[in-house]
């Protein structure tokens, strides 16, 4: 394992953790939350976990963001904030 490489990652993942819950705009939020779990499944294969990477990558980064933009797509602003 490199340490300036994870350092990098868990930064990023970081990162995007805390974008994703203070972003208001609901797509820009998914999008983020997409990269949070890209990030991840980098530094799980780093740890040389890979059935847990590919699992992060094809569930959560995969279908769990495309679902989630379908979501988002469905749903109606209320008020103008």
């Amino acid at each position: 394992m490199i340490p300036t490489f994870d350092f990098v990652l868990i930064l990023f993942v970081f990162i995007c953790a805390i974008a994703s819950i203070t972003i208001r705009d609901l797509l820009s939020a998914v999008i983020v939350l997409g990269a949070y779990s890209f990030f991840m499944c980098l530094l799980w294969a780093e740890m040389l976990a890979v059935d847990v990477a590919f699992t992060e990558a094809s569930v959560s980064a995969g279908i769990g963001t495309v679902l989630f933009i379908g979501a988002v797509d469905k749903t109606r602003r209320s008020s103008k904030d």
